[in-house]
């Protein structure tokens, strides 16, 4: 485009982070264009432009390229992010061939205890809409928790979260439908909670402040997608249908799966 893009979408659309990520970066004045600091993450990038973070040129990704979307079970003690200070192993360490060649990145967080599905992609416009508060989709967890003041002060407990709770720390929540599931588990009880926001490791503040002890937290849905069956660690590409129905959910219309594309290079 003659007007180029703008320079968050630029940098999500590259898989080097959300959008969201991107304005922090480049309000941090780490990124630059040409070698010239960036103004502001609504900058345009015209083609030919080089544009750099920390020193180390982006790869820019053409207009053709056809988006991925893949499905991670992530086990515990994975961190959710495309690289570690640290030196932790991470959710893109967990991508196998074909898709390790793509520049993908997590789409939201689970925090380093939590398990279950997590959207990897290296499109920048859907990450976008799935992070941003607008277009919040319901997630589900399966959360085993051991009750310190005795099943008498479930039903309370429970009762609050379902009305709205206000933390300790004085954020106010939005309700949250919970309901004991049946379990073999001797070692707590089976919560399944829905929530409908995203404040940051909400589930364990809310449990602490009822004086639950959370043993296991697993996210098992997200919007209209499903983790089923697929087991911890394990990758998976999105379906057509998914994609579709992912891309709805935050108002944007059906795409190309690169799965679709490999075929139609196939036959080509």
């Amino acid at each position: 485009m003659a007007e180029g893009i703008r320079l968050n979408k630029a940098l999500a659309d590259a898989g080097v982070c959300s959008r969201r990520r991107a304005d922090e970066l480049v309000f941090a004045g780490r990124v630059r264009i040409n070698g010239t600091p960036a103004e502001s993450p609504g900058q345009r990038v015209l083609p030919g432009d080089t544009v750099s973070l920390d020193g180390r040129v982006i790869r820019l990704k053409e207009e053709s390229a056809v988006p991925c979307w893949l499905m991670l079970n992530k086990p515990v003690r994975i961190v959710s992010t495309a690289s570690d200070p640290e030196g932790r192993e991470t959710v893109i360490d967990l991508v196998p061939e074909p898709w390790r060649q793509r520049r993908l990145f997590p789409v939201g967080r689970l925090d380093f205890f939590s398990e279950g599905l997590i959207l990897l992609t290296d499109d920048g416009e859907l990450a976008h809409r799935l992070t941003h508060p607008r277009w919040h989709l319901s997630k589900v967890y399966h959360v085993l928790v051991r009750p310190e003041r005795g099943e008498a002060s479930v039903s309370a407990a429970l009762s609050l979260m379902r009305r709205g709770m206000i933390l300790s720390e004085g954020d106010r929540l939005a309700p949250v439908d919970v309901r004991v599931l049946p379990s073999s588990s001797s070692r707590g009880l089976l919560l399944e909670m829905v929530l409908h926001q995203g404040l940051n490791r909400q589930i364990r503040r809310m449990c602490r402040d009822v004086e639950f002890t959370v043993l296991r937290l697993k996210r098992v849905k997200e919007g209209p997608l499903e983790l089923g069956s697929l087991p911890p660690g394990r990758v998976r590409e999105l379906s057509a249908e998914e994609v579709s129905a992912l891309r709805r959910a935050v108002g944007l219309e059906s795409a190309t799966t690169c799965s679709d594309a490999r075929k139609r290079e196939k036959r080509a």
